[in-house]
């Protein structure tokens, strides 16, 4: 890439409690997927960047794991990697959900945050969902932390607030070259992003009944004469009764969760895609090194 002199560039870390929103902005501010949504908590494993351009600056935002106290394993690789996500960072976004205020978790954050001199930049969430009396009590409240330089109230949902914040994220990014090619919207490979978005209809399709532990991981990937691409993916999960609910009464569980999932990969990828998925049991995924490095997790956080 050839640099221009006015161009700005660098890292946004948006932080924040499980499910307070985090992903749904990353894919609000990039405009398109590259991180997956889903009720159940602490979806996100692992960390994700989205590239965003606006006018001369590129903003590169990674998508932390929830913040919590972990009791885990996963649980204390996930929160490392939020940590270590915030450390690297040129900025700092903190998301709180208007709904649960200062709760433990966020109120932890912002205590580590301020004990590291940090200082944050503070995202309301879900605005539309809470009355304005409310949400000016809470935003007071949060200032009293001494932790954040500015606060915006949005709704990542809906896109209220958005604009303003990703115009005031892109003029404190640092002066100097973009880092990545314009039209590339996240460094997350193909294999990975397939993935994950079987993952999340995992997680939509089964959610009160799916453990935490279950993964996947694309086998093959298979770019076909015809222009389409034939992935095979397995479905780990720890137990065999775990397996056959992932499967469902005659299949009819995971072929709905390999056509939806399908569907959504032809829309990201512009292409024709054959899924294949395949359920497997893996005992004790939730403690194999290898799984963890696949992750981009510290095994011994």
């Amino acid at each position: 890439m050839t640099a221009d002199p006015g161009q700005r560039a660098g890292f946004v870390a948006i932080l924040g409690a499980p499910n307070v929103g985090k992903s749904t902005l990353l894919n609000r501010l990039v405009g398109s997927k590259v991180s997956i949504v889903s009720p159940k908590v602490q979806t996100t494993r692992t960390r994700v960047l989205g590239i965003c351009i606006e006018g001369p600056a590129q903003v590169i935002f990674i998508d932390t794991p929830g913040i919590f106290q972990p009791r885990r394993r996963l649980d204390r690789a996930m929160v490392a990697a939020a940590w270590r996500g915030s450390a690297d960072a040129d900025d700092v976004l903190l998301l709180v959900d208007a709904n649960r205020g200062l709760d433990r978790n966020s109120a932890a954050i912002a205590k580590k945050l301020k004990r590291a001199e940090r200082k944050v930049i503070l995202a309301i969430n879900k605005v539309d969902l809470v009355k304005k009396p409310d949400l000016l009590a809470l935003a007071a409240e949060l200032a009293e932390t001494g932790v954040f330089t500015d606060t915006f109230m949005i709704s990542a949902e809906t896109g209220d607030g958005v604009t303003d914040l990703m115009a005031f994220l892109a003029g404190r990014v640092p002066a100097g070259p973009w880092l990545f090619p314009e039209d590339q919207i996240s460094d997350m490979p193909g294999r990975l992003m397939a993935a994950e978005i079987t993952r999340e209809q995992l997680y939509l399709q089964l959610h009160k009944e799916l453990p935490y532990a279950a993964a996947v991981e694309t086998e093959s990937w298979k770019d076909q004469d015809d222009g389409s691409v034939r992935i095979e993916q397995v479905v780990y999960v720890e137990r065999g009764s775990q397996k056959a609910i992932v499967l469902g009464k005659k299949g009819s569980r995971i072929k709905s969760i390999g056509e939806a999932a399908r569907k959504e990969l032809e829309e990201i990828f512009e292409r024709r895609v054959h899924l294949f998925l395949f359920v497997k049991v893996r005992d004790n995924w939730g403690d194999d090194p290898e799984r963890y490095r696949d992750l981009g997790l510290d095994f011994n956080a």
